[in-house]
């Protein structure tokens, strides 16, 4: 597969860009947890193999001083001792609704969710793991340049 990006998208189709930075925005305004959102926004974006969103988020993750064991071991979230139970719960979420093909997410993996956020934190968790899949799927397939 060729590195070098497809078509400029962010020219061509500018008003849905501005719309979806808008959204992005939003999401990052909103009651979630900044860090647990960008730890969100790396696992989906493993998941789908945009690099661009992975540089990105590894690189804000870092940058806000995150433990380097924690992100190797983001992958395997599951068995790491460094992840307590709302990023867990939150990481299941992500994951569950970024895998729709497999299957709709499980009453198991949403009820994970309700000891640590109310209906707003779901909400707004629910968002940001939309807002980044839409953002791999233009990464991934349309190969911006990484900056």
């Amino acid at each position: 597969m060729s590195a070098l990006p497809r078509v400029p998208y962010t020219r061509l189709a500018a008003e849905a860009f501005k719309s979806l930075l808008a959204t992005s925005k939003a999401v990052h305004d909103s009651s979630s947890d900044p860090v647990l959102m960008e730890l969100v926004f790396l696992r989906v974006s493993q998941i789908n193999g945009c690099g661009y969103c992975l540089d990105m988020h590894g690189t804000t993750l870092r940058k806000g001083g995150i433990e380097p064991r924690k992100l190797d071991t983001l992958p395997a979230w599951h068995e790491s001792r460094f992840f307590d139970a709302r990023e867990r719960a939150a990481l299941g979420w992500a994951e569950a609704l970024t895998r729709l093909s497999s299957a709709a997410p499980s009453d198991a993996a949403y009820e994970a969710l309700l000891p640590h956020f109310d209906e707003k934190g779901i909400s707004d968790l629910s968002m940001g793991i939309a807002v980044i899949n839409a953002w791999n799927r233009l990464g991934a397939g349309l190969l911006p340049p990484l900056p």
